[in-house]
């Protein structure tokens, strides 16, 4: 398969990376997390090329995930700000951090580079998947994926099989 039609598979994860799976796209994300909103602010923190940033911008902007604005002050410069659909992707983010601190920081080191902390209690805090129904913490082994059609989309011999088969 081409990654270019990756977004086109039956697959909620392949159609997720197809719009948020490139390098420079989630370090962007990471900054508008951290509430940098502006152009020099992103390319200065992430030290990426002003070409590349303009393009990923501008993808992010037409996936509805950042909206342009301009800013309130005086010289009129241009916001990137997170949708509803982009602040939806803080779990993603989150789930990334937390594994990276957990497999990527030696234990002889300072420790992680950055410590979340709940703005209402102010407690550091890291955000865990819970059950909506019970409440309990779930992981991968206590989940169940059931399938509600295939993960690929049909092959044009197996569309006319099942088109004979129906007849």
């Amino acid at each position: 398969m081409r990654w270019r039609s990756v977004g086109e598979v039956n697959c909620s994860v392949a159609r997720t990376l197809a719009v948020i799976g490139e390098r420079w796209t989630m370090l962007i994300l990471r900054e508008a997390f951290m509430g940098r909103r502006r152009f020099d602010d992103f390319q200065r923190n992430i030290g990426i090329a002003r070409n590349i940033l303009a393009t990923r911008l501008r993808a992010l902007v037409k996936d509805g995930i950042l909206e342009r604005f301009r800013a309130d002050d005086e010289h009129a410069r241009v916001e990137y700000r997170l949708t509803k659909k982009g602040m939806d992707l803080y779990p993603v983010m989150v789930a990334m951090l937390k594994w990276g601190d957990a497999w990527l920081w030696p234990a002889g080191e300072k420790g992680p580079p950055l410590q979340l902390v709940h703005r209402g209690c102010g407690a550091k805090a890291m955000p865990a998947l819970v059950c909506p129904n019970c409440g309990d913490p779930v992981g991968a082994r206590d989940m169940l994926a059931v399938a509600r059609h295939a993960a690929r989309p049909a092959r044009r011999s197996e569309r006319l099989a099942r088109g004979k088969a129906a007849r």
